[in-house]
């Protein structure tokens, strides 16, 4: 496995842990926290870096299938962390997030752990 590969895969175990506390935390508490918009900013930076290294050390280019799902689900959580920070510059810090907001966050984080696994899947298949 080459190097962009590597660093790859360890950004985006980082990205998942960022991403899982900030989802979680939002799907338990229905509030937008310092702690969700900083853990959720950072997985959308830790996912677009992991996307540059793994597009960087793929030997197949960047657009497969999974670097398909892998966009998609990259998208949806972008939107994601923008309607979350727009949601809490608009409302006070005790207004629950709205039914919407909450579902597509679940949502979208859902479709990136699908797009997650069948990376993973890949990886432990070619090696």
């Amino acid at each position: 496995m080459n190097l962009f590969s590597l660093t790859g895969i360890i950004t985006v175990q980082t990205a998942l842990a960022c991403y899982s506390v900030a989802i979680i935390t939002e799907q338990r508490k229905r509030l937008i926290s310092p702690t969700v918009l900083i853990f959720l900013s950072l997985g959308v930076l830790l996912d677009i870096t992991a996307t540059a290294f793994m597009i960087l050390g793929s030997s197949h280019g960047a657009f497969t299938l999974h670097g398909i799902l892998g966009y998609s689900s990259l998208a949806g959580m972008l939107t994601d962390a923008i309607l979350i920070w727009r949601f809490y510059k608009r409302n006070d810090r005790t207004v629950k997030v709205t039914k919407g907001i909450h579902w597509y966050s679940l949502g979208a984080y859902l479709w990136w752990i699908a797009a997650y696994i069948t990376g993973a899947l890949l990886v432990a298949l070619r090696y």
